[in-house]
């Protein structure tokens, strides 16, 4: 079983802002919260988001170089999918590959594919 991930991310609070509605929606409660970060947890597990140091700001984080590509929740249903798709697209946020939605992971994968306000790739998954 997973512990923990821990993820800097640019701006705290528009990470605040984005993950904390959609980790309330799949269950998660809020664990902790300080200054630099805060951190939301599910059973044992839990994820850390931490405010990146000036210093360290470049170069930005895309999904494509080396390291984590993207996080996968599962839903609880394919109309929990259809869900979280339509509120992503209330709050602005672009649906990824648009083209295949929602099999773009393939014919028996129902799912959405987004980004986070650093451009991480989120997925929410159907059960199959």
């Amino acid at each position: 079983m997973l512990h923990h991930i821990e993820l800097y991310v640019s701006n705290l609070e528009e990470s605040r802002e984005f993950w904390s509605w959609l980790l309330d929606k799949l269950g998660y409660q809020l664990f902790q919260r300080w200054e630099k970060g805060f951190s939301w947890k599910l059973g044992d597990t839990y994820l850390v988001f931490v405010q990146t140091e000036d210093e360290y700001q470049e170069p930005r984080y895309h999904r494509r170089r080396t390291g984590l590509n993207h996080l996968a929740f599962f839903a609880e249903s394919r109309d929990e999918v259809d869900y979280f798709t339509a509120e992503l697209q209330k709050k602005g946020v672009s649906v990824l590959y648009q083209h295949a939605h929602p099999f773009a992971g393939g014919k028996d994968h129902y799912a959405v594919y987004f980004e986070d306000p650093d451009r991480m790739k989120v997925e929410i998954a159907a059960p199959e």
